[in-house]
Parts: C-alpha cells; structure tokens; sequence
C-alpha cells in the first residue's frame, strides 16, 4: 500500500466515527465479510483484495472507502484469530444487535457478493462451516426485512 494511504488509515482509525460518512454502514458490512472470513483458520491475503473488490463495486469505484471496507475487515478478523475481545459467537452477536436496532442494515448482507469468498477455503470442514454461515446470514436477513414490512 501507499504510504500516504497507510497514514490516512493510521489517521482514520483513530477517528473513523467522526471522519467517514456512514461509518457505522461500513463497520456493520466489515462485519459481514470477517463472520465469513473467520471461519476459515486459513485466511489469505486474497480475501482482502475481493472484500476490497467488492467495496468498489459497493462503493461506485471509491477507492477509499473500499480500502477503509478492507482494512475494518482485516483488523476484525486478526481480532477474531487472536482472540483479542471478539470470536465467531460475539460477532454474530453484534451483527444481530446491530439488525435490531437499525434493520435497513439486512438489506447490506448480499449473499451473492459473500460467496465469491468461499471459493478460496480448500479445506471441506471448513467450507461447509461457511456455507451455514451464509445460510444463517440469508435467514437473518429475510427475517429482518419481514419486520420492515
């Protein structure tokens, strides 16, 4: 990365809440792509560079707003790997409280942009673990639009 970017980041992370419009959007849809990231023990760096790929679909091509998706979703999951104050359950958590309070988040779990990413697990455990977590993102979802009306 650019080191003017990685100093915008450094800058950024201490305060994303006040500088990046629609932070917490961003953190939730980070939060999305770490549950499916995490579950593999094995992550790659390729994950990072579809979340951010699929960031700049998200984002209409900003570029920096796909780098911050990237980077919230790399520092979750090292926290998830490193037990550092969030697992896979305390996650889940969080993205239905989160859908709890401001439902109109459901409609930024996109199935068909997540699954791209289980095409990088190898291992056959590990994948199906996946596959339930997309299966539960799905019915998360549609249960939470249900209550939108």
């Amino acid at each position: 990365m650019r080191l003017g970017f990685r100093l915008k980041h450094h800058f950024f992370s201490a305060f994303r809440e006040l500088f990046v419009h629609h932070h917490g959007s961003l953190e939730f849809r980070a939060k999305i792509f770490a549950l499916v990231i995490a579950a593999n023990d094995h992550a790659k760096v390729e994950n990072y560079i579809l979340v951010k790929d699929i960031g700049m679909n998200i984002y209409d091509g900003d570029v920096d707003r796909s780098n911050l998706l990237m980077i919230s979703t790399k520092e979750m999951v090292k926290k998830v790997q490193e037990n550092n104050d969030l697992d896979l359950d305390t996650l889940v958590a969080s993205i239905q409280k989160e859908l709890k309070i401001i439902p109109r988040y459901a409609k930024k779990i996109d199935i068909k942009a997540l699954r791209p990413l289980l095409s990088l697990t190898h291992d056959a455990d590990t994948l199906a673990y996946q596959e339930n977590i997309l299966s539960f993102l799905q019915t998360l979802k549609d249960d939470t639009l249900k209550t939108l009306g």
